[in-house]
């Protein structure tokens, strides 16, 4: 077991790849705290991998205190935290309003700002590691989605900030940036998008990754098994990185697309 006596915060625990990402860690041997705003998702996970639900936000200090409290009174340490909580952000900077803009701040960027700042006295005194779930957005711009996509790139400088601030003491920060995955915040892009183009969600995932060298979305699995790596002792050497698990989406040269048909 990679993570026998370790301790983690999930947040974002209770759907996708945060659910996920708890149900393998329990399965590798970690405690598990999954961290999010709905207690109804959340408690089905903690009772699955035998942890803790917290019903809170990862952007409220007093929240993210509650998680790492639970956390080392459970199980009496934190080793762990991947920050995995966001969604928020959709629409063109014309079309966003303040309320919006705060909203995919708080969603995306705080909620690992804050839930890493409770958690790094916990975290230095374990050498622990902290893994961020970022996303392709992070790298490039997709349409209509300024918020989403300027935090998930604030997420790339946050993880390289605490690299380089916190590894010298032994605590490691990493990224997994996901592309498409089949998820319920994913779900619902497919069946906008199912509804405009007039075809099954199924026909949906195919559309959005047509261009895509593996021609798929990732599951929620997949994504938690690099998850799993980064927190791992098998990346001991791996700080400031970013993975991208896109199905090799960042490689293909956009202009030249028109030649592959």
């Amino acid at each position: 077991m990679r993570l026998l006596g370790k301790v983690a915060i999930v947040s974002g625990g209770g759907t996708g790849i945060g659910a996920a990402t708890a149900r393998r860690f329990a399965a590798e041997g970690a405690g598990v705290v999954v961290m999010g705003r709905r207690a109804e998702v959340l408690e089905p996970v903690a009772r699955d991998v035998g942890g803790v639900a917290v019903a809170g936000d990862a952007a409220v200090a007093a929240d993210a205190r509650t998680a790492v409290e639970a956390a080392v009174e459970r199980f009496g340490a934190l080793d762990i935290v991947v920050a995995c909580a966001g969604g928020a952000g959709t629409g063109a900077v014309g079309d966003t309003d303040d309320a919006g803009w705060a909203q995919s701040l708080l969603s995306n960027l705080t909620s690992a700002f804050v839930l890493t700042r409770e958690a790094l006295p916990r975290l230095l005194e374990r050498r622990g590691s902290i893994v961020i779930v970022a996303s392709l957005a992070g790298h490039f711009a997709g349409p209509a989605n300024a918020g989403y996509t300027a935090t998930k790139h604030g997420l790339l400088g946050l993880a390289r900030s605490l690299a380089r601030d916190y590894g010298p003491r032994g605590v490691r920060t990493n990224v997994v940036s996901p592309g498409w995955v089949r998820t319920p915040m994913a779900d619902q892009e497919m069946d906008s998008l199912a509804g405009r183009a007039g075809v099954t969600r199924e026909e949906a995932y195919a559309l959005a990754t047509a261009e895509v060298p593996l021609r798929r979305p990732a599951t929620p699995e997949e994504i938690a098994a690099i998850c799993l790596f980064l927190a791992s002792d098998d990346a001991s050497m791996v700080n400031g990185a970013v993975i991208m698990a896109d199905g090799g989406a960042h490689v293909v040269d956009v202009p030249t697309l028109p030649f592959d048909r």
